[in-house]
């Protein structure tokens, strides 16, 4: 049975997508089934794994509106080795059309449960606002995986996330809790970064990931080639340190 996970973070720019697609080829590359579903209608996901959005025939669009299925939707990379549920400017629509629907919050988790025995697990990379869109990867997950930077701003947004993700576990979903942080773009010879990283330890104890992402420019060089970093340069240490990042997550679900 799938593990399904949000990767989350209401702040912009920490890293969500980077995040997502170098699992996904982390998990695919330590032997797990993993399927990726991109809710963010930039599709920025669905390119850096090497699908083109503007070819799509069905996209996650098509699977929240219920006129396709999941195992109808979903492509497999075989550059990346893991199935992609892809998303492109379409999806901005399914926001409003949303609204009037009923169950609208639950119509991912739904279609999950019908491909929940293919795969072991299933990321989800999310919007930054809390949308409709968020809504739905939130009440179709497990768990919750935030990405942060060790800055003083990120403290701030997870405070927002933290309450965000107590209100869905009250109301929308009880199986929702926040899986770990994953100190992402770190810079050990920045002193901030290493207190922010200390502070975060020590409130959050072992929900803090022991992997630590670096900042790497051949994570940074990778979307633009349509492929995550652990695909494009394997060797990079940012590639290396999410291979340990899937690692530690399979060892970590184990434990669950």
């Amino acid at each position: 049975m799938a593990k399904i996970f949000c990767v989350a973070n209401q702040k912009g720019g920490v890293g969500k997508t980077t995040t997502t697609v170098n699992l996904a080829a982390g998990l695919a590359k330590v032997g797990q089934r993993v399927l990726m579903v991109d809710l963010d209608p930039q599709g920025n996901a669905t390119m850096g794994s090497g699908v083109d959005k503007r070819a799509m025939v069905l996209s996650v669009y098509d699977v929240l509106l219920e006129s396709a299925s999941v195992a109808e939707a979903a492509v497999f990379s075989e550059k990346c080795g893991y199935h992609v549920l892809g998303a492109n400017r379409e999806l901005a629509g399914a926001e409003v059309e949303l609204v009037e629907v009923e169950r609208r919050e639950r119509r991912l988790k739904q279609a999950l449960a019908a491909v929940a025995d293919q795969y072991d697990f299933v990321l989800i990379d999310c919007p930054p606002s809390l949308s409709m869109l968020t809504l739905n990867g939130l009440c179709s997950a497990h768990g919750v995986i935030v990405p942060m930077q060790c800055e003083y701003f990120a403290l701030e947004g997870l405070t927002d996330l933290v309450n965000t993700i107590k209100q869905v576990h009250a109301n929308l979903n009880k199986d929702l809790q926040i899986i770990g942080l994953l100190r992402v773009m770190f810079d050990p010879r920045i002193t901030l970064q290493q207190q922010v990283s200390d502070q975060l330890k020590a409130h959050f104890g072992d929900k803090v990931f022991d992997t630590v992402i670096p900042r790497n420019v051949r994570l940074a060089e990778a979307p633009s080639y349509g492929l995550p970093g652990v695909v494009f340069d394997p060797a990079a240490r940012g590639s290396q340190a999410f291979v340990a990042f899937a690692e530690e997550m399979v060892q970590r679900i184990k434990k669950m």
